[in-house]
């Protein structure tokens, strides 16, 4: 098949790309810039270079493509889905960027995609924190979005229901949305020398109050595994892709911050994590909902290598 990977040198396209040559597609591969496309080409793809808010771009690159299918993995972050601690009492206003390429640039994708005929159509969502808190600890697709998130992430979680919707909805294409658990590994922020492993080294990613919040995380490398899965087979529709193993902040924060030799995190009072870091850390943290994978291994036929981050984090982490 000849396939457009939208995104192919972020956290998760760089190891999508590989996988998908490998297993004789034909792949054309975007990047915002011209630096990066000799890594597409040494990755076996074609590279484009192109913004994909800009619709008329994104028509001439869809069209000139053609392809079968269409996945699209672009975010403004340079390391996955992660954020720096400090972003996070304004979830809305550091994503700003990525809420814009999953509006705009979705809607523009969708359009050149359903213009050139494209088939099928995979983008990348989250099920990190957005599922309502209230329940089950951990939620099938079936469950519902947060009505009311957490203060400063409205128009984030608005972004995420607009690429969710317009994706499942599109006339005349097979679209698949993969909501992903928080990444790992290589090329993310949970990697030696990464943000968020330097947070955890440094003491500044504490459990707060309880901890009882749940997250769901994934390797990359099982997240792309995923994406080129959900490429070639699985009916259209919402999947989470995350690990089998949700657990609670206060237990997987500790464990990572063991396994690599950190000291013990912090512990805080949710008054003072929503004084010192605003309400969106205090309520996930406390309170957030895990994601059930069953879906993503029933009809994709995919397993995670990683399915805990336990052994996934010791693996990381294997001189300390």
């Amino acid at each position: 098949m000849r396939i457009l990977v939208i995104g192919a040198t972020g956290a998760l396209g760089s190891r999508l790309v590989p996988l998908l040559t490998a297993a004789g597609h034909t792949v054309v591969g975007t990047t915002t810039s011209e630096a990066k496309k000799e890594r597409l080409r040494a990755a076996g793809a074609e590279p484009v270079v192109l913004d994909v808010l800009d619709a008329a771009a994104v028509h001439e690159a869809v069209g000139d493509t053609a392809p079968d299918v269409l996945v699209h993995e672009a975010t403004a972050l340079s390391s996955g889905i992660d954020v720096r601690a400090r972003d996070l009492r304004r979830l809305d206003n550091a994503f700003a960027g990525t809420n814009r390429l999953r509006t705009e640039g979705t809607d523009n994708l969708l359009a050149a995609a359903t213009a050139a005929g494209t088939r099928r159509f995979v983008a990348q969502s989250f099920a990190g924190w957005p599922y309502a808190r209230e329940g089950g600890r951990i939620k099938t697709e079936e469950d519902a979005l947060d009505p009311s998130p957490p203060g400063g992430a409205e128009q984030t979680l608005a972004a995420i229901r607009h690429l969710e919707d317009a994706v499942t909805s599109a006339p005349g294409i097979e679209g698949l949305v993969l909501r992903y658990g928080g990444f790992y590994g290589p090329g993310t922020s949970l990697f030696p020398g990464g943000e968020q492993a330097e947070m955890v080294r440094k003491r500044r990613l504490p459990v707060v109050g309880s901890g009882d919040g749940v997250m769901s995380l994934v390797h990359i490398d099982d997240a792309a595994e995923a994406t080129a899965a959900a490429v070639e087979r699985g009916a259209p529709g919402i999947y989470n892709v995350t690990d089998d193993d949700p657990a609670a902040q206060r237990e997987w924060v500790p464990r990572l911050a063991a396994a690599m030799g950190a000291r013990p995190p912090r512990r805080v009072p949710v008054w003072l994590a929503r004084l010192a870091a605003g309400p969106f850390v205090a309520e996930v943290m406390t309170d957030g909902r895990g994601a059930a994978n069953d879906k993503a291994k029933s009809q994709l036929g995919w397993r995670p290598a990683h399915p805990t981050w336990r052994d996934g984090f010791r693996q990381l982490f294997p001189a300390r």
